[in-house]
């Protein structure tokens, strides 16, 4: 359909206007027919989608068996534990993206067709039938004798009214198709647009999951190859043992397995006589143990004691019956007849048993009758534990709870929230963007001790506090049992367009907003004030504005000048850029080794600042840090610019990561900044405004830098 129907010509019912209406039905129909194939072709999609779901869970139930099966290998467990929640998250991703691609092409294209075309046809319908109406009324007006004047009149009003009718119907007919017309580009454009950014989200938290599980594939990969390196060599001396023991021990002869270190203990097969039946001959397997001789006759039982006590027994060769190698074992009690398979073995055997027996009598050894009557106690299992991250981040006020849903046992933490989140509100945090709401796996991934303090020392209870502080006009927050869409369009209203947020000022203009809460976030930042500095950044503040009033500063630089590694974190978190600099050239590296703060300085450099940066004055961190005396600064500068400068010389086909003595030392600051803030105390070097030369000054700073290394 290339324009709409001229009402003008639909009152003039020309036979341009029926050829344009005729094109217009016949486009009708022919967009139905495609409409009610795409439709048809999406359910079966989306029943093949759910199919292939079912069987790909199974196999995940199938794969899950592995980790059971490697239980005692942790390494292995845990990352074929890793790969199945993995897996299984995406399988979630895999059915919301099912669920929106049934909403976005079925209901809205069938909500299309049913909205507007029982209208049409309702219509049509009038249309001809009115139709029909004028065409009689024409022709019996036509018909009218100029000789009966009342008759005249009478079918001339007629006609007139029937055509007034048919004009009404035919005009609203018109409006009914052009209506659809104008709709059905919106209605199709909207769902085409909808199922591909359904499309586009679940590839990107496809993206963002195995991102997710980086670490792990490496941890694997490096597993991998220390058990090839394992299974080449344990093949390897599989096969030499296998020669050995074919060349040495694979001679057909029977093998009898002697103990020295044990008491000369033996075991190996043996014909024994049954008591009943002298003729009744049974092969089993003895053994001595603990001054007892044991037979058992097949690998599924379990061992019989044949004499209690050896030293109570007497063993000696038999040769007056008509078998061969024969010996028998007497005690006060009873007496039993063993045949061995060669005269050797039945040697062995009494010298074996006569072995026992004299250990047994030098020894004094107790009955095994009290042996057996004292059994170990049977070990405990331990519960199984959290995991270390989510055992912390579940102690914060509320955090058992998913922040959005109120869903127990949350899996999954929004960083730069410091919030707790269930696997389906993490799916639409993801789908937020990282610079609203940064998801990691509380089980999955590795966390920094400052990033687990945020989850504690702000929570859901606190975020909650803040982004749901003002009524949701009607809006129900959801509940674990709500519906995806439900759920995305609360987070989306919470964290995007911040409804509930309570305004500072409401009747201020956005840049006088934007003022006021860039002021309040940096005065936050310097008090370290996590609760403030999360309201200021919720109620608009630019986390990398200038504050002109403080020489240029950001909030970062107000953080490392408060001294709070907390505030640094949560800045960084939310996008501040490690790097700005103030009007004086300096950044927040600058101001940190200034005054002293070897915890800001750890997290700084670990977020990428430039160390090598100098102020209007030309003096970087290190050179700060050397004039300042603040040793440990010093030794962490020095260990990141050597190991920068060693990995820069390597190549790009050097070895991979940073050296493990920079890594270490890194690590102590970093817990211990964490949990033990008292213990970096501003330590200084000893030396006098006198005596305080520069070549002084290096020597103390490497000699700090050597002892802490």
């Amino acid at each position: 359909m290339d324009g709409f129907l001229q009402f003008e010509e639909c009152v003039r019912d020309s036979p341009s206007f029926r050829q344009s209406l005729e094109q217009h039905e016949s486009d009708v129909e022919d967009l139905e027919g495609r409409i009610e194939k795409v439709v048809k072709l999406c359910s079966k999609m989306v029943e093949a989608g759910q199919v292939y779901a079912e069987c790909n869970q199974l196999f995940l139930s199938a794969l899950s068996e592995f980790t059971h099966y490697h239980s005692k290998h942790t390494v292995v467990a845990n990352c074929l534990r890793q790969f199945n929640q993995g897996l299984q998250e995406m399988m979630q991703f895999h059915t919301m993206l099912l669920d929106q691609s049934q909403r976005a092409i079925t209901q809205q294209l069938t909500h299309l067709l049913s909205q507007f075309l029982p209208h049409i046809r309702e219509a049509q319908r009038e249309f001809v039938r009115i139709g029909g109406d004028v065409e009689l009324a024409a022709v019996k007006n036509a018909q009218i004798s100029p000789n009966k004047p009342a008759e005249a009149e009478r079918a001339s009003l007629l006609l007139l009214a029937t055509r007034k009718c048919f004009q009404h119907f035919a005009l609203d007919y018109c409006l009914q198709l052009n209506n659809f017309k104008v709709q059905q580009k919106l209605d199709i454009l909207n769902s085409v647009f909808s199922y591909f950014h359904a499309q586009y989200t679940f590839f990107h938290q496809g993206f963002d999951l195995l991102r997710d599980l980086e670490p792990t594939m490496k941890t694997m990969a490096s597993e991998l190859a220390q058990l090839s390196t394992e299974c080449v060599a344990q093949r390897k001396d599989l096969e030499n043992q296998h020669l050995l023991v074919q060349q040495r021990d694979a001679c057909g002869e029977p093998v009898v397995v002697l103990s020295p270190s044990n008491g000369g203990a033996i075991q190996g097969y043996l014909f024994k006589r049954s008591r009943r039946k002298n003729k009744t001959w049974k092969r089993c397997w003895f053994s001595t143990n603990n001054n007892q001789l044991l037979y058992t006759k097949t690998h599924k039982e379990q061992p019989v004691v044949l004499f209690d006590d050896l030293r109570l027994c007497a063993v000696k060769s038999l040769d007056s019956i008509d078998r061969r190698f024969c010996f028998e074992l007497l005690s006060v009690q009873k007496c039993c007849v063993l045949q061995a398979d060669s005269e050797e073995l039945k040697m062995a055997w009494i010298n074996a048993v006569q072995s026992c027996i004299d250990l047994a009598y030098r020894d004094k050894v107790e009955s095994e009758h009290t042996q057996l009557n004292s059994s170990p106690p049977i070990p405990v299992p331990e519960p199984p534990s959290l995991p270390a991250a989510l055992g912390v981040a579940l102690r914060g006020h509320g955090n058992h709870l998913c922040c959005d849903c109120g869903e127990a046992e949350p899996r999954w933490a929004s960083v730069n929230l410091g919030i707790t989140v269930c696997i389906e509100c993490s799916g639409i945090h993801r789908s937020l963007g990282v610079h609203l709401s940064k998801v990691r796996s509380l089980t999955l991934d590795s966390w920094d001790p400052e990033q687990l303090k945020l989850l504690c020392v702000l929570g859901n209870e606190v975020i909650n506090s803040i982004y749901e502080c003002s009524s949701s006009d009607g809006l129900e927050k959801p509940n674990p049992q709500s519906p995806r869409q439900v759920r995305e369009v609360w987070i989306r209203r919470k964290y995007v367009e911040r409804s509930f947020v309570k305004k500072d000022c409401e009747s201020a203009d956005a840049e006088t907003v934007k003022l006021r809460a860039g002021r309040k976030l940096y005065q936050a930042a310097l008090d370290g004030e996590l609760v403030s500095m999360a309201t200021a950044i919720a109620q608009g503040a630019e986390v990398n504005w200038s504050n002109p009033e403080e020489a240029g500063r950001t909030a970062l630089i107000g953080a490392a000048i408060g001294g709070s590694l907390l505030a640094c974190e949560f800045l960084l978190q939310n996008g501040a850029n490690v790097n700005h600099r103030d009007q004086h050239g300096q950044a927040a590296l600058h101001t940190a080794s200034t005054r002293g703060h070897t915890g800001q300085v750890c997290l700084l450099l670990k977020r990428g600042a430039n160390q090598y940066a100098a102020d209007e004055k030309g003096k970087d961190p290190l050179s700060i840090a050397i004039e300042t005396a603040h040793a440990d600064i010093v030794t962490l500068l020095r260990m990141a610019r050597m190991n920068e400068e060693m990995r820069d010389s390597e190549g790009f086909f050097g070895s991979v990561g940073d050296d493990e003595t920079f890594q270490d030392i890194f690590r102590d600051f970093s817990d211990m900044a964490s949990h033990n803030p008292e213990r970096l105390s501003r330590r200084q070097f000893s030396h006098s405004a006198e005596a305080g030369e520069e070549d002084g000054v290096d020597g103390a700073a490497c000699g700090t830098k050597d002892e802490k290394t």
